[in-house]
């Protein structure tokens, strides 16, 4: 799966879904990245700065920033085909929900059972 580098309108004042990816896709794996291209992203997604404004701050030609960013998510990409963190971090999130609502519902065994799952995910890992 590739994440587009360009931003796409914000959905309803939020985080649009590709800049809400690629922030994931920093949190879980940015300091593996070079400090250029962490740099660089942490610019364009959490400083939310165009690539001409990130151009001219870092003395570099805009086509240059384009292509650190488009290298960059195509790096974290890769190591989330390879690691999957942020597929398990969200199945467990997942999981939780399901077993909140099972409490929710009186379903305290199923949500025990849901909880002890995650439990022992996490104890193999």
């Amino acid at each position: 799966h590739s994440f587009p580098t360009r931003r796409s309108s914000d959905l309803n004042g939020g985080i649009a879904m590709e800049s809400y990816k690629a922030c994931m896709l920093l949190d879980f794996y940015g300091n593996l990245l070079t400090p250029k291209m962490r740099h660089t992203l942490e610019l364009y997604y959490f400083n939310d700065l165009s690539l001409a404004e990130i151009a001219d701050s870092e003395s570099i030609s805009r086509q240059g920033v384009y292509d650190t960013v488009k290298r960059a998510i195509r790096t974290l990409e890769e190591y989330e085909d390879k690691l999957k963190l942020i597929d398990r971090f969200e199945k467990q999130k997942d999981d939780i929900a399901l077993a909140i609502s099972k409490i929710d519902n009186g379903k305290i065994l199923e949500a025990r059972d849901i909880l002890s799952k995650i439990d022992a995910e996490l104890e193999s890992e």
